[in-house]
């Protein structure tokens, strides 16, 4: 079982995000690609494209930077926590007709073009 971690920044790229977007990007696309290679092994592929995160990173964000991304957050209007990425890893591994499949761990966020 390979549990691959991307980013919304694959789907919803901002400005200056360019070469991270891509990066992100990439991993999407290789998850169909490496399942197809691996399944004759048994070997699942899965990644998680999560959004906003609680982490070190994002509590050095400003309130007003905060504010930002929580009003284009649909919900919950709040980051994700490790737990909640934790679990969702659980279930990926626990699950196995999860293949060859990105998931989106968001709370629905889709980011707009400029903030």
């Amino acid at each position: 079982m390979l549990v691959l971690v991307s980013s919304v920044a694959a789907f919803d790229g901002q400005p200056g995000q360019l070469a991270y977007s891509a990066s992100k990007g990439a991993i999407v696309s290789l998850t169909l690609p490496l399942a197809r290679d691996l399944a004759p092994y048994g070997v699942r592929v899965v990644t998680i494209a999560p959004g906003v995160f609680e982490s070190n990173m994002t509590k050095l964000m400003s309130d007003k930077v905060r504010k930002s991304l929580e009003s284009v957050m649909e919900f919950p209007k709040r980051m994700g926590t490790a737990k909640e990425f934790a679990q969702l890893v659980k279930e990926v591994i626990s699950n196995r007709m999860l293949n060859a499949t990105v998931i989106r761990l968001d709370g629905g966020v889709r980011m707009p073009s400029k903030m």
